[in-house]
């Protein structure tokens, strides 16, 4: 079998940031795959489930509800080593086309105030796997530390 793209990024280089994945033309339309890396692979502790639960509650739904953005979002979700988020976007992009987005939806993270939403018994799966003070610390963590001031090297995936 041949190896997925994914697991032939060099995780011993890489650093948090935001890089395009992939790009899959489907019929006439192309989704554009972003890693949104948010821990150093096997350098830092990756996020609980709990923290990267309600990330993925309240990423979706901003990006979902957000005006130029929502009918052009495919999926938000974690990535299975909790380093970080997928997200793809209708369209070919590049990653400096989506840090407005991103600023704006990790400020909206970092400052909500509330119930998450769809966080009941009735609406998820794992409700009560939730931790809405963590996860507003590493939005904050991920906005002032990569996203506030982004650089080449961390929207190109290393060589």
């Amino acid at each position: 079998m041949e190896k997925i793209a994914s697991f032939t990024i060099d995780h011993l280089r890489l650093q948090p940031g935001v890089y395009v994945s992939r790009v899959d033309q489907i019929g006439a339309e192309t989704i554009t795959t972003f890693d949104l890396r948010m821990t150093r692979p096997n350098e830092e502790p990756v996020m609980n489930t709990a923290e990267v639960h309600t990330i993925e509650h309240l990423g979706a739904t901003f990006l979902r509800n957000h005006p130029q953005w929502k009918n052009r979002t495919i999926y938000f979700g974690p990535m299975g080593c909790r380093t970080g988020f997928y997200l793809l976007l209708a369209g070919k992009l590049e990653s400096r086309d989506i840090v407005p987005l991103l600023v704006e939806m990790f400020q909206f993270i970092r400052d909500f105030q509330g119930d998450v939403p769809g966080a009941s018994a009735r609406d998820c799966g794992n409700y009560l796997d939730m931790n809405l003070p963590m996860a507003r610390y590493l939005a904050r963590r991920y906005l002032e530390q990569v996203l506030c001031g982004i650089t080449q090297d961390r929207l190109v995936y290393p060589e």
